[in-house]
């Protein structure tokens, strides 16, 4: 396989781990509270209980709650999954990707523009010996077809006139 489609390899693997890196992402992160003025997404009864934590007249966490209410049992949570580790592993896995990429980059060879000009040059000129000894084997092999053809003709004459060959 050459350079480039290696590059080319490693770029789709480095798209892919950076997609799937930032799909676990969003998937697994924890809901965030963007402002008090907001419902908190991992207790909603106490959003409900107290809808606006700023008011002062609103009793404060902490504070002794009303002896008529009874402790509500709480919903059973998953497992936590090592969501620390997960994205440093996927991380881990981009960096090397971004790494080989940088290696087979700097495995490629560097030439000026003079020394390209001179390789499409060098190129040129073989391009046309080649062409022109295909063009001597094109008119070689057409020459041939010429005379197998006249005696394929000579052949069938004699053999439709029954003629005996000479």
């Amino acid at each position: 396989m050459d350079i480039i489609s290696q590059l080319q390899e490693q770029l789709n693997e480095m798209a892919m781990v950076a997609v799937n890196t930032f799909g676990t992402l969003q998937r697994d992160a924890p809901p965030v509270r963007l402002s008090n003025h907001y419902p908190d997404p991992l207790n909603p009864a106490a959003a409900a209980a107290n809808p606006n934590p700023d008011d002062p007249a609103q009793p404060q966490p902490g504070a002794a709650a009303a002896p008529a209410q009874a402790p509500q049992a709480q919903p059973p949570q998953a497992p936590a999954l090592d969501l620390a580790e997960h994205p440093k592993a996927m991380s881990h896995a981009l960096v090397l990707a971004a790494k080989k990429f940088d290696a087979l980059v700097s495995a490629l060879p560097l030439s000026s523009e003079e020394d390209q000009l001179k390789r499409i040059k060098e190129l040129q000129a073989e391009n046309e010996a080649v062409g022109s000894e295909l063009q001597k084997q094109l008119e070689a092999a057409e020459l041939e077809l010429k005379q197998v053809e006249a005696l394929f003709n000579e052949a069938t004459d004699h053999c439709i006139n029954l003629k005996k060959p000479d």
